[in-house]
């Protein structure tokens, strides 16, 4: 695999005034202008990944933070001005291993059958249903049901660059998974999960177990 990054961007209250961060919109705008654009007009109408996922933290009064993974280093600065990013190299061995805690911010949609439509799936007991038996079908990992805790749902409204009206859910998922095809879990991490991965859904937050000899 290619190398990746992972970063975080730091905004104190001057930056987020400055950049008028008012929604996820403005943020997605802040977050991609770190980076250099490498797609073309067509390939972003299409599937081609951006190459970047990320993550709020949110804040409080002093600011904000935002933790990213790329596959191309960010700017240290917005407009050369503005927060400040750090950034380290992924090590390739970060991905070897077998059990991770994780947590994830995810856009918990599945598709009517009938009409096509991708429709949103409520409730914490459904979401975390509908997780469990997502991840090892999509996304090259499972999920110890007993571990897995739905921390919030909530919906999002905001306008994209059309002034389009964009309503986006986003539930707060975290637990332990256990890697089973490394090749689509390290496709996973790269990429990101799920849908509305442009505003901030989708970015694994893992961490690497150590493992259990006696197990």
């Amino acid at each position: 695999m290619s190398e990746l990054y992972a970063s975080a961007l730091h905004l104190d209250r001057k930056a987020v005034k400055a950049l008028r961060i008012t929604d996820e919109y403005a943020l997605h705008r802040v977050v991609y202008s770190l980076f250099a654009d490498v797609r073309s007009d067509h390939e972003k109408q299409s599937h081609i990944q951006s190459g970047i996922v990320y993550a709020d933290q949110g804040g409080d009064f002093q600011g904000r933070k935002v933790l990213m993974v790329s596959d191309r280093k960010p700017a240290e600065q917005i407009n050369g001005q503005f927060g400040q990013v750090m950034t380290k190299t992924i090590s390739p061995d970060f991905l070897g291993h077998k059990n991770y805690r994780f947590k994830v911010q995810i856009n918990p949609v599945r598709k009517d059958k009938i009409s096509g439509k991708r429709v949103a799936v409520k409730g914490r007991d459904q979401v975390a249903k509908w997780f469990i038996e997502r991840a090892p079908k999509s996304w090259g990992f499972s999920v110890d049901p007993q571990t897995l805790q739905v921390e919030g749902i909530e919906v999002l409204q905001f306008a994209d660059k059309e002034k389009r009206q964009v309503t986006l859910g986003r539930a707060t998922l975290q637990g332990q998974l256990t890697v089973i095809d490394p090749i689509v879990f390290a496709q996973s991490f790269k990429q990101g999960i799920g849908k509305g991965r442009a505003f901030g859904c989708g970015l694994l937050q893992i961490v690497p177990m150590p493992e259990n000899p006696f197990a």
